[in-house]
């Protein structure tokens, strides 16, 4: 016998928010919620900063960390307007935002135009995120909120772009610093692996978020000094407290990753770092490369796997 089938029906978002900034934002700020909408873009985390967070006159909807630097998210409960374009550009040249999300029931044509365009545009420090939330319910059920990307950013063609345009100007060194983040984001996603890393840039390290605002794994590579190493780097409201409480349990942390770790609290800097290093790690030639992605990502998943549940602890 078939089992019976219900109707999925699509209702107006009203429905379960009458008011955008009294009701839907404050849903979405929630942190169960800012995971769900985390998830539906391929981003690691979304940490809430704050809503209704000011910029000069303006105030942005919600202010998240998230990937090592800002994101802000702007809400509409109907369809996009030219207003709130102007708006996400005005609010990320606010608080140098490194991810737009713009969230609407429905997109034009021409502002999923403008999207793509700003994300072909703009260099790779930058992207653009166009969502569309719907509202569903299968006959007298509760109602279920869905995210549906409808713009994201290329981000190989973006890198691409920007490679391209920096080739001429960037030294032996950073050339080979952007190269040798690249191939080990596609060794990664090869492997499967659960360490998401940002995107590489031609720099000596590569942040790796812990889901915590002002704390992160740091990946770095020494080519002249011929190491690489892996680093909690803490730069966060008060980071020398914060380096102190975690090295309360200097102990259990060294045990649980089976290394001794170098605690430098950086007295003359406002940061403070806890690292270990891989030495006689030679970047050239090439064929080195895989025994070094292998280290860097066994080390930072250890340590994102033992830092990740104290780092909640510091609030």
């Amino acid at each position: 016998m078939k089992a019976p089938l219900g109707k999925l029906e699509r209702l107006s978002l009203r429905k379960a928010w009458a008011h955008e900034a009294s009701d839907f934002t404050p849903w979405l700020a929630l942190p169960e919620n800012l995971a769900v909408l985390a998830e539906a873009l391929g981003l690691d985390d979304l940490e809430l900063v704050g809503t209704e967070h000011p910029v000069g006159d303006f105030k942005i909807d919600i202010l998240c960390s998230g990937d090592g630097g800002k994101v802000i998210i702007e809400n509409q409960l109907e369809r996009t307007n030219h207003t709130h374009l102007g708006q996400i550009l005005t609010y990320a040249a606010g608080v140098g935002a490194s991810r737009v999300i713009w969230i609407a029931e429905r997109f034009r044509t021409e502002h999923v135009a403008a999207l793509e365009f700003l994300n072909q545009h703009t260099t790779e420090e930058l992207d653009f995120f166009a969502v569309e939330v719907e509202l569903w319910r299968i006959g007298d059920s509760p109602m279920a909120p869905a995210f549906k990307p409808v713009v994201r950013p290329n981000d190989w063609a973006k890198v691409g772009q920007q490679s391209a345009r920096l080739a001429s100007s960037m030294t032996t060194t950073k050339q080979l610093q952007l190269r040798f983040w690249a191939e080990w984001a596609e060794w990664l996603k090869a492997k499967g692996s659960k360490l998401r890393p940002n995107k590489g840039r031609p720099q000596a390290w590569l942040i790796i978020p812990l889901g915590r605002s002002g704390i992160w794994l740091a990946a770095v590579l020494g080519v002249r000094d011929k190491l690489i190493s892996m680093e909690v780097y803490i730069d966060d409201a008060d980071p020398k407290e914060s380096f102190r409480r975690l090295k309360e349990h200097k102990q259990a942390i060294e045990e649980q990753l089976g290394m001794a770790l170098e605690w430098q609290e950086l007295p003359d800097k406002r940061a403070s770092r806890i690292r270990v290093q891989r030495k006689n790690s030679p970047v050239d030639p090439h064929e080195a490369w895989p025994e070094c992605f292998a280290w860097l990502e066994q080390t930072g998943v250890a340590m994102d796997r033992v830092f990740r549940p104290l780092l909640k602890e510091l609030d």
